[in-house]
């Protein structure tokens, strides 16, 4: 047991996780006071001594299971010979076996874990030995399993007739979130034979994936930005406040206080008191570039604008390729992130001509058209990587904006060191901006925030 809590810690460190020695100590020592056979209390356990932010949870559960992963179902090659449960049993019939699981209950079951074992063995074509992370094996076994067209048929077994829309949003919700746990547990299986194959340290390392703060923008898969939304949500909440704040340095003079203040040098009103200013939420205009070149930034874009838009007393929110077009309508209509995206891209939003960046057209047009609209309170986000394609900057609009708003903020995706190289003209809107930002993660997004203080 040592033994695993200390390949733990290390690759929880070796990921990014911040554990000190004493919380290491700690870790030991709870497992005193704790059934060691009860797997679910030593998980808990040393997650309340390990994890402190809640965004690292799910780091910590799959390294878990590596490290305390119970024995796979799968057989290895030592017993290989040995029949599974499941084996007599044909296609048609375990596939009716699972969807009665998954109608009983959402929760994993011995049962569940044993289908997802015999859907494994059958289709995943496991060599024991080869040095594979286990992506190969999930393919192939859920190309089997299919996991939308098991959606459909959990929903079509459904008897009950609800005409009600959002009942019947949340029966889908429900079949689907039981598919989820039934694609994971089929996951956790293919862990726990490359674990018992190959040996944990070995499948910690092919398994490594980025704490969320660390996930680069740029180079994420659509999947992982989707997963990062939990965290962008309370992140967007302090957003919030600290640009309330930054647009509201002072309030009215307080005259009465600076000429009391100003008694201990003679009357002179050296240092002016102001009243504590109300903090009436700003106005927000956002401007995603949703080109190819940035297109999973783009998705973090599309879900920080969907976090923003409740904060705020109003948020207009924009996507623009060569052209400009507002979505905010889109937005909030969409009960997810990825029904507003794909309303976007069906409508082939933010394209002019050819759907190559423009930022000079997508600036110009935003300002014709919804120039006058800015006021005093309103911010201006700007979310981007400046790559014009050589067309025309037209940088004096950002100042333009800039003389009307009360701020005008820039955050770019790419490394500082790749501004102003190539097509890159950030640094001819920096003049412009009150500020811009390397945003290449959430832990840079998050600096930006602390920034605004």
């Amino acid at each position: 047991m040592r033994s695993a809590v200390e390949g733990l810690i290390w690759e929880l460190r070796d990921i990014g996780l911040p554990i000190s020695v004493s919380e290491h100590i700690d870790a030991l020592r709870v497992l005193c006071h704790i059934e060691l056979e009860n797997r679910t209390a030593v998980k808990f356990s040393l997650a309340s001594v390990l994890v402190k932010n809640n965004a690292h949870e799910s780091a910590f559960s799959t390294v878990f299971d590596i490290y305390f992963g119970m024995r796979s179902v799968v057989p290895t090659d030592e017993s290989a010979t040995r029949s599974r449960p499941l084996e007599d049993v044909d296609e048609a019939e375990l596939r009716q076996l699972l969807l009665g699981a998954l109608e009983e209950a959402g929760q994993p079951s011995l049962l569940l874990r044993l289908i997802a074992a015999e859907m494994i063995g059958r289709h995943a074509g496991i060599q024991p030995g080869r040095a594979v992370a286990g992506t190969y094996y999930l393919f192939r076994t859920l190309r089997t399993v299919d996991p939308n067209r098991l959606l459909a048929e959990l929903i079509a077994r459904d008897s009950s007739s609800i005409s009600d829309p959002l009942l019947n949003r949340l029966r889908r919700d429900k079949f689907q979130q039981r598919v989820t746990t039934f694609e994971q547990e089929i996951e956790a299986e293919i862990r726990r034979f490359l674990v018992a194959d190959r040996g944990a340290e070995a499948i910690a390392e092919t398994l490594r994936r980025p704490l969320p703060e660390d996930v680069e923008f740029l180079t994420a898969s659509l999947k992982v930005i989707e997963e990062l939304r939990p965290v962008i949500t309370p992140m967007s909440r302090k957003l919030t406040d600290r640009l309330a704040r930054h647009s509201h340095r002072n309030g009215a003079l307080d005259i009465r206080r600076t000429v009391r203040r100003s008694m201990s040098v003679g009357g002179t009103p050296i240092e002016p008191v102001f009243r504590r200013p109300r903090l009436a939420k700003p106005e927000l205009y956002v401007l995603a570039d949703i080109s190819g070149s940035v297109a999973t930034f783009a998705a973090f874009a599309l879900q920080l604008t969907y976090a923003l838009r409740s904060e705020f007393s109003r948020v207009r929110s924009f996507v623009f390729m060569d052209g400009l077009d507002e979505v905010t309508s889109i937005l909030a209509e969409s009960d997810t992130i990825v029904g507003a995206t794909q309303r976007i891209n069906a409508d082939g939003l933010g394209v002019w001509l050819n759907g190559h960046s423009d930022y000079g057209n997508a600036l110009d047009t935003f300002w014709q058209r919804f120039g006058e609209q800015i006021n005093s309170r309103s911010i201006v986000l700007i979310l981007g990587d400046a790559r014009t394609n050589y067309h025309a900057t037209r940088a004096g609009i950002v100042g333009d904006i800039r003389r009307r708003a009360a701020d005008v903020f820039w955050l770019n995706p790419e490394s500082k060191t790749m501004w102003d190289t190539g097509d890159s003209i950030i640094g001819r809107y920096r003049e412009h901006c009150s500020g811009v930002f390397e945003c290449r993660n959430l832990k840079q997004l998050g600096a930006f925030v602390e920034q605004l203080a």
